[in-house]
């Protein structure tokens, strides 16, 4: 496959520490090359924001005077649902965060005044307590691509759409007006910019990175730091946060808190770059990741981020000179060896400075306490943590005696929203990858069909971390102040020359002068959203509805123009070859209209708003490609990194090669389902009556309902079931799983029964609506005993047989039961070869077995 290549913005990269250049748009158009040469250590960069003697003088006296339970407190962040300011005033606490899906009252539609009032309450216990100088708190939230967790807040594009922009300056007045947002909801600290440099877009969070381009992320980071930041310390800015540091973005096969296996070079030329940019600008706290780091040089093993010391304080504050705090992860120290989400003294040993235990902030002052008397933790290094932490609150304005409603942008609606500039950022994000024959633009008058899921669908086109976690469990009533790509269509044309019906059905095309396909992924987040190694990057693999309703339309005789809406480019080649015209969205947020501004010529004939984007990573030209760094003529992009169309230069892209459906990229050993400790694309949910509710991934979330309650216990989920329902796992887009089978797999999950059933026990592996294959456990699990811990191990070719299509499955566990029945259940997962052990379940209809318990 030859790759296609534009001639105009464009990022180059030569190798892993090769030289990093890339040609950058401004908001005027004009451009220009930001290069660097090979890095052969940590650069010592300079801060914006320069080391103030008469502050640090200030901030050494307070610590002076503060007690050991003092000190630690200021280390210790936990989330809102879990701490009142009554606990903040008696521990000290130095922080609070709302995690996503967090509201103050649990309220979704919270208002913007009920989330000052809280930061109120919180400030107002942190400044009386005893201490001689009472330090204010510092609340934290993912503002990630605007105020995404507040109800009304204007959501702008993700990142990757933003790096396709090429605007820095446009990128900078997004993060002014997210901190203005976040200021109104008196909340003062944005964990964001995120600057991986993702090199496998199999990861689920490759939304988060502005592109798979060093020195772009870069540029991107250092704008988006200035325009969060702001002048510190004024009315308009907030505390911003690069993360997660560092190599988030490289890990094997984009496994979420996966293995990055990279040279230190590598690190420091590629994976690094982001960080430069924002410690430039000031940036004034470090996330640190998940990741774990293996020298590919060396062969060592480094380990996990948050107990690495050579990189979070050799790397980071000394060599870089980062004066700021590195704050760690949602409960990341939990899976340091010998560490739990309470007490961990590596991570503070390596550097981390504030701990975000959410759940777990009250034992963990207690125990950091106990490790510093006993001498597992030195007192400097409390004392350089707890400096480093009054330091960000100092130059923040924090001490200068102001509640968070005193702010001139609190409780504002207003301020929440910026309409005109996300409309403006979903223009300049769209990247035209196929414009034949010149459909495109759309004169306006004519009669317009409108198909697919995804153009009436704001939580489709907003992703993640948009008012819940996973972007997840909404509607378009979640979002009240928000237009879908269908409301730009209608008012583009008028509402009466449209017809929008999602799969085409009952329509004729040759009613219509044209056709407009929106399509696309569906919402996720971290973790949900990796594609797993075995599986291809074909979009129709896991969303054969948006093939079927590009089957329906075209070839008809009318032009049919495709909107894509994805966290990353993906294997299309079948839906390009149905389309004349193809548009790469990528995930534009709550302005849906600016779609419509570039489809459209103006009234005129002419065009008001060309296509502006280009390609912040290559578009994959096979189904299985290869990272951004082992690219070669096999795995060539389709579209190489800088493509992008016009409406001045369209040429036709012509038939492409399609894969066939059946193609893998090779078969898994082990594909995890759910552990408390593994990754895995799919999340647990729990189902009664109807309704359906996520468990979470916080091991430490309950759920009470009246047919089943499930907690966490010795790293298991424990159900019981008080009526008839079930639990299971689902993926955000559907899995291929025929490999497996076909590689005698087996879905296997550790059970601990506590209440032996005596009704009816049963595993299923749902393919979609109606689909799906059963299996009776009953016999199986009495047999097991209470109290013994067993491993159910169910051959896939049993569900196979009873009616799932194992090449489409998005619900690969399910067990449903009725009263009474108690098990604990932890370590989900389909592994290859275990249908053949001699404990696995032997199925009627399969060959070697006729029953369905284990022998």
């Amino acid at each position: 496959m030859r790759a296609i290549t534009f001639l105009g913005s464009a990022c180059i990269a030569t190798g892993l520490a090769g030289t990093l250049a890339c040609n950058v748009v401004g908001a005027a158009g004009k451009s220009h090359t930001t290069a660097s040469r090979p890095l052969t250590d940590w650069p010592q960069l300079h801060s914006a924001i320069a080391r103030d003697p008469d502050l640090e003088a200030r901030i050494a006296k307070i610590v002076a005077a503060m007690t050991l339970a003092q000190k630690v407190g200021q280390m210790t962040q936990a989330e809102i649902k879990s701490i009142t300011p009554e606990q903040v005033r008696q521990y000290y606490l130095g922080s609070v965060l709302n995690g996503g899906g967090s509201w103050p009252g649990q309220d979704k539609h919270a208002r913007v005044a009920d989330w000052v009032k809280l930061a109120d309450a919180y400030y107002d216990a942190s400044m009386s307590t005893d201490m001689p100088a009472p330090v204010p708190i510092i609340w934290g939230t993912d503002a990630v691509h605007g105020h995404g967790n507040v109800y009304g807040a204007t959501l702008f594009p993700h990142n990757i759409g933003l790096g396709a922009t090429r605007d820095p300056d446009l990128v900078a007045g997004i993060g002014a007006a997210t901190a203005r947002a976040v200021r109104a909801t008196g909340i003062d600290w944005v964990f964001a910019p995120a600057v991986p440099v993702v090199q496998n877009t199999r990861w689920g969070r490759t939304y988060e990175s502005f592109s798979e381009d060093g020195a772009l992320v870069r540029a991107y980071a250092k704008a988006y730091t200035h325009g969060l930041q702001g002048r510190l310390g004024d009315d308009a800015g907030v505390v911003a946060t690069a993360k997660h540091f560092i190599g988030d973005g490289g890990t094997e096969n984009g496994k979420d808190q996966g293995l990055t296996v990279a040279s230190l070079p590598a690190l420091i030329n590629l994976h690094g770059q982001g960080y430069y940019g924002a410690i430039e600008a000031g940036v004034q706290t470090v996330m640190a990741s998940y990741n774990s780091w293996k020298d590919a040089d060396s062969g060592v093993d480094h380990g996990k981020m948050h107990g690495n010391r050579e990189l979070l304080t050799g790397a980071l504050k000394d060599r870089i000179g980062f004066d700021g705090f590195i704050v760690s992860d949602w409960n990341a120290i939990g899976q340091l060896p010998g560490c739990s989400n309470a007490s961990c003294p590596q991570a503070i040993n390596a550097g981390i400075d504030m701990m975000m235990v959410p759940d777990d902030w009250k034992a963990f002052i207690d125990n950091t306490v106990r490790q510093v008397e006993h001498g597992e933790i030195p007192i400097s290094r409390i004392d350089d943590a707890v400096t480093r932490v009054l330091r960000v609150k100092m130059r923040a304005g924090l001490f200068d005696g102001r509640k968070p409603s005193a702010n001139r942008y609190a409780g504002r609606q207003d301020a929440i929203q910026d309409r005109a500039l996300a409309r403006r950022a979903v223009r300049e994000s769209l990247v035209l990858l196929k414009n034949d024959r010149a459909v495109l633009p759309l004169k306006r008058g004519r009669k317009i069909l409108v198909v697919g899921k995804s153009a009436d669908s704001v939580p489709n086109q907003a992703g993640g971390w948009s008012l819940t976690w996973q972007g997840t469990e909404n509607s378009n009533a979640d979002f009240p102040a928000a237009d879908s790509i269908l409301d730009g269509i209608r008012e583009a044309v008028g509402a009466g020359n449209v017809t929008f019906r999602e799969n085409a059905d009952g329509v004729n095309i040759a009613d219509f002068d044209a056709v407009i396909a929106v399509v696309g992924e569906t919402p996720y987040a971290e973790t949900t959203g990796d594609i797993v190694p075995s599986s291809t990057l074909s979009h129709s693999a896991r969303h054969p509805e948006d093939l079927a309703v590009l089957q329906a339309i075209s070839g008809k005789g009318k032009p049919v123009a495709t909107v894509f809406l994805s966290g990353r480019p993906l294997y299309v080649n079948d839906l390009l070859n149905l389309s004349d015209a193809f548009v790469a969205a990528w995930l534009p947020g709550s302005e849906g209209k600016g779609v419509a501004d570039v489809l459209f010529a103006n009234a005129d004939g002419g065009v008001d708003h060309d296509f502006r984007g280009t390609l912040p990573f290559a578009w994959p030209g096979v189904g299985c490609p290869v990272p951004a760094t082992r690219r070669d003529a096999a795995h060539a992009p389709l579209f190489e990194r800088g493509y992008g169309l016009r409406y001045a230069n369209a040429r036709d892209v012509g038939p492409l090669s399609v894969a066939p459906p059946t193609e893998t990229c090779g078969p898994p050993t082990t594909l995890p389902v759910f552990g408390l400790t593994e990754v895995a694309p799919f999340a647990l949910y729990v189902s009664a009556g109807g309704a359906e509710r996520a468990v979470g991934s916080d091991p430490n979330a309950m759920i009470d309902w009246p047919a089943i309650r499930v907690r966490t216990e010795s790293g298991a989920k424990l159900v019981t079931w008080l009526g008839p329902a079930r639990i299971l796992a689902r993926g955000s887009a559907n899995s291929n799983l025929k490999p497996m089978a076909m590689a005698d797999g087996a879905l296997l999950f550790d059970i601990v029964v506590s209440q032996a059933p005596k009704g009816a026990v049963t595993a299923s592996m749902e393919c979609g609506r109606g689909c799906r294959g059963t299996v009776d456990l009953a016999e199986t699990v009495a047999g097991y005993g209470v109290g013994v811990k067993r491993t159910a191990k169910i051959p896939l070719a049993c569900f196979a047989v009873r009616g799932t299509d194992v090449a489409n499955v998005d619900v690969p566990f399910s067990v449903s039961a009725s009263v009474p029945f108690a098990a604990a259940f932890s370590e989900i997962r389909i592994v290859a070869g275990a249908a053949k052990d001699a404990d696995a379940l032997r199925c009627d209809g399969v060959p070697g077995g006729n029953r369905t318990q284990a022998p």
